[in-house]
């Protein structure tokens, strides 16, 4: 009776019901595709994939709203998505969908419940609005946050409710969840307000299916503008190859563009990184704030040289020459000046805590950056130290002059300041820095508080023994130098770990 009420093209139309003896059959239309949630487990949709899907099922909820159905059941393994080949075989007349929402076998018709007693729950756990696992009703907002959740795990390949086990995944029904823009900070901010709102507890809160709709809408066509940019990029800056008439017909030839893929899917070493051509708009120039900040670094450094304190200018450019080696962050993993919290390494140690950086620079997304951030501030840490005449980590090597006397003076500066900065002892503290920051995130990894608080002790108990042992910085090694606020700096960086853990949501 529900099913019969809707006829919409991104619904799988019913044609018939009978019974025949004891069984009860529903003759509904063919649809040659697969689940949304078979293509989430494969990985296999773009974002621009996912809007669309998202845009068709709230237009075939809002259909059926209209017609007193609920269907107190949407999840990833009710919406079906057909293949293109199959949708190209469709009528010219006949409108497209995205995808098509099916099951309506737990549907509520406006005043009445069809297939349940009063107070029986029908539904999947992991997708359940709070009202509905609470048995207190179904109505419009049910499906909406339902819905809601089917988008956020295609946009982000987890459900922010399921647990591991039932009971878990009870306990967090209703909580407060992930904002769907902290997990994707490469997402539009409107479509990530638009789903957060929708997963409010309060059923008042979450807004409307249209609300969704606009929002989607409006990030598509975003999308396909970036899409639209590349592949227009792309063809314009192909080389010419071989003939003219090779060199035509590869012009004129249609651009692949491969869809973006999730945030969650880590590129493979056989992935070719992008030409500059290639690139989309928004990464084009993202090294364009390393080379700002590094000529406006360089122009410090020609000041001072110039105010006669070659010395300082020299330890700038020391400090300058690794930047050239850090990898740039790509779009969707960070900002391209994530370098320049490095510069918090000295900022720390000036109140005892320089041993915590190691974990503000594990926070990065790839394992490349986290160990160029944790050599890079372990050397910024260094310099920084007779540049400003203060013990922030090893303090400064015994012998070395003062100030005054090696910041006008390039011998003096190079010989008694940088040369003895260049040592085994140094290279292994940044090391040692690198690898806590590399490891860190492989250490905790959100699966639960207790493993996550156990994992980050382990972690700062082997940066604090590390430190002392390894961390000779330019003292000689049998002085046996000790880092100033190793141990309480690691402990603060344990805890600054599982709370970042924390934040970003359950795994």
């Amino acid at each position: 009776l529900a099913s019969a009420r809707l006829a919409h093209p991104a619904i799988v139309a019913l044609y018939e019901a009978c019974a025949q003896e004891d069984a009860f059959y529903l003759i509904s239309e063919l649809v040659d595709g697969e689940t949304l949630g078979q293509l989430i487990a494969e990985q296999a949709l773009a974002d621009e994939q996912v809007l669309e899907i998202g845009v068709a099922l709230c237009s075939a909820l809002a259909h059926a709203h209209a017609r007193g159905v609920i269907h107190r059941d949407v999840k990833p393994q009710n919406v079906l998505v057909p293949h293109e080949s199959a949708s190209h075989e469709r009528s010219a007349q006949e409108p497209r969908a995205a995808a098509k929402l099916t099951d309506f076998g737990g549907a509520r018709l406006s005043g009445q419940d069809v297939l349940t007693r009063t107070g029986d729950v029908l539904g999947t756990l992991a997708y359940m609005a709070p009202e509905q696992s609470e048995g207190r009703g179904t109505a419009e907002p049910a499906d909406l946050y339902s819905l809601a959740l089917v988008l956020y795990e295609a946009l982000c390949g987890v459900n922010p409710v399921r647990g591991s086990t039932p009971a878990e995944t009870v306990r967090r029904i209703g909580r407060p969840l992930p904002s769907l823009g902290r997990t994707r900070r490469d997402l539009p901010r409107e479509l990530a307000r638009a789903v957060d709102r929708c997963l409010a507890p309060s059923p008042g809160a979450r807004g409307t299916l249209e609300d969704l709709s606009i929002a989607l809408e409006d990030a598509l066509a975003e999308e396909e503008q970036h899409s639209k940019t590349a592949r227009t990029r792309i063809v314009a800056r192909r080389p010419r190859w071989g003939t003219d008439a090779h060199a035509r017909e590869e012009e004129h030839a249609p651009a692949q563009h491969a869809p973006r893929p999730f945030q969650y899917l880590q590129p493979t070493a056989a992935t070719p990184a992008p030409t500059a051509a290639q690139r989309l708009p928004g990464e084009a120039g993202a090294g364009l704030p390393r080379l700002l900040w590094l000529a406006i670094a360089l122009a410090l450094a020609v000041w001072q040289t110039a105010a006669g304190r070659i010395g300082v200018g020299l330890l700038l450019l020391a400090a300058l020459l690794p930047v050239v080696f850090v990898p740039v962050a790509r779009r969707a993993q960070g900002a391209a000046g994530g370098w320049l919290l490095c510069a918090l390494a000295p900022a720390l140690g000036a109140v005892g805590l320089a041993g915590a950086f190691p974990a503000i620079a594990g926070q990065a997304s790839r394992w490349r950056m986290r160990a160029a951030f944790g050599a890079l501030a372990y050397w910024w840490l260094a310099l920084a130290e007779p540049l400003l005449s203060k013990h922030l980590w090893l303090g400064p090597l015994a012998g070395t002059p003062s100030r005054a006397v090696w910041e006008g003076s390039l011998q003096s500066a190079a010989v008694h300041v940088i040369g003895p900065l260049l040592s085994t002892g140094v290279l292994l503290g940044a090391a040692l820095w690198a690898g806590a920051a590399v490891v860190l995130p492989l250490l905790v990894r959100g699966r639960g508080a207790a493993l996550d608080v156990v994992a980050a002790t382990v972690w700062s108990a082997g940066l604090a023994i590390g430190a002392p042992l390894l961390d000779s910085g330019p003292s000689a090694p049998a002085l046996q130098a000790s880092p100033r606020g190793a141990i309480v700096g690691a402990v603060l960086g344990g805890t600054l770990a599982v709370a970042a853990r924390a934040l970003r949501g359950p795994v």
